[in-house]
């Protein structure tokens, strides 16, 4: 692998820290820029504790923690990002932001050099818009911890040059990580596929079906390692708010991703999961869930006394039923391929299973019948099944 290209990281924070480890741990040498000096700072201490870690893990020796630390440089302006190869930006999700950021860096970099967002759900083409050459433009989407997460989206703008996803696809093969390719659509993959986990597990506890820990349990028991419940907590429900109201939005308000007023009350209370010692659930300093401690319903509706079983196989339906849905819906419109789309739920989010894969265990005529059953008790457009899944049920 050629390491000879230096990596520009622009944003410190954990996601922006974690991916200038990653590169530097692939030999590259990385310039570390945030316009909050203290945050590189804290970042270059902080990867110092985690190489540390790994050390006395026997994971590296000290001389190649040494050499990974000192492959990263600090910068106190933009300036000094010139001659970087390719820069990769980890700011807030804000799209003027992004824009400036972006415009800034034209004037600053030699012409050949790559543009990498790591947005999670706004679009690379519009970040690219205002760009003098929005053809070196792409996304690459890193998921967290980006060191120890596999996954990386890969997503070509409308204005991004053919041969730059290939060769960024390779250079991230090179770096140890897993690249899939996909359009340039709300959510790409993952933030897409993903957000019945969310939405769905927040339906059913809206209705009274079950409270939080009952659900979050129905789903651990078909190999989720997290409920959707304990996921938002630990992605933070500020984040995880804001990722569902961009999709939506970005889907001109489609029904299916619409967000929730329990995901609003958590924010507006401050309860924003582990990071701020409460969420869904109470946590202690160590970030361990305390005992009873799940919210309870703003309908005020008590969790059912039906049989747990019975609840816990509805749960388990309803949730899957809306991702395998999903999965199809965005192999029908041709996101990413049936492959990529179940590597980067298995990949990026840990699934015990793609979801397609996953739907021919019972059959895509089952899952149609749940959907079908959904949309008839409720009558809305939120459970409306994917062309492809009733073209393949009725196949």
């Amino acid at each position: 692998m050629d390491t000879s290209m230096k990596v520009a990281v622009i944003g410190a924070g954990t996601m922006g820290s974690g991916i200038a480890q990653v590169a530097a741990q692939a030999g590259h040498k990385v310039v570390l820029f945030d316009t909050r000096r203290e945050a590189v700072d804290k970042a270059l201490v902080g990867l110092r504790k985690t190489l540390d870690k790994l050390v006395e893990k026997g994971k590296l020796t000290a001389e190649q923690a040494e050499g990974i630390h000192s492959r990263i440089t600090p910068a106190s302006d933009l300036k000094d990002l010139a001659g970087s190869g390719l820069v990769i930006e980890a700011i807030i999700e804000d799209l003027g932001i992004k824009k400036k950021l972006f415009a800034e860096l034209e004037g600053i970099l030699a012409a050949d050099a790559v543009l990498a967002t790591n947005t999670s759900s706004l679009s690379v083409t519009a970040i690219a818009g205002g760009l003098m050459h929005p053809e070196r433009m792409v996304g690459l989407h890193f998921f967290n911890p980006a060191p120890l997460l596999p996954l990386v989206e890969v997503v070509p703008g409308l204005a991004t040059d053919e041969a730059i996803a290939p060769r960024m696809t390779a250079l991230m093969q090179a770096w140890g990580k897993t690249p899939v390719v996909c359009k340039d659509t709300p959510g790409f993959i993952v933030n897409r596929v993903a957000r019945p986990f969310y939405g769905e597990a927040i339906r059913i506890y809206e209705e009274g079906i079950a409270d939080m820990p009952t659900i979050d349990a129905a789903m651990k028991s078909v190999g989720f390692k997290m409920g959707p419940f304990e996921l938002m907590d630990l992605i933070g429900n500020d984040i995880n708010f804001t990722v569902t109201k961009t999709v939506w939005e970005a889907f001109f308000y489609d029904p299916r991703y619409k967000p929730s007023f329990t995901q609003q009350r958590q924010v507006e209370s401050g309860r924003l999961g582990r990071k701020s010692g409460r969420g869904y659930y109470q946590y202690d300093t160590s970030g361990a869930i305390l005992p009873q401690t799940s919210v309870r319903s703003l309908a005020g509706s008590p969790p059912s006394s039906g049989d747990p079983a019975e609840v816990s196989a509805q749960i388990v339906e309803r949730i899957l039923a809306m991702l395998i849905n999903e999965a199809y819906d965005a192999l029908f419109w041709q996101v990413a391929s049936a492959n990529d789309i179940d590597l980067a739920m298995t990949k990026g989010v840990n699934y015990p299973k793609g979801l397609l894969a996953w739907s021919e265990e019972k059959g895509a005529a089952h899952w149609l019948d749940v959907l079908d059953g959904l949309q008839a008790r409720y009558g809305e457009d939120r459970y409306r099944p994917s062309l492809l899944l009733r073209h393949r049920a009725n196949g």
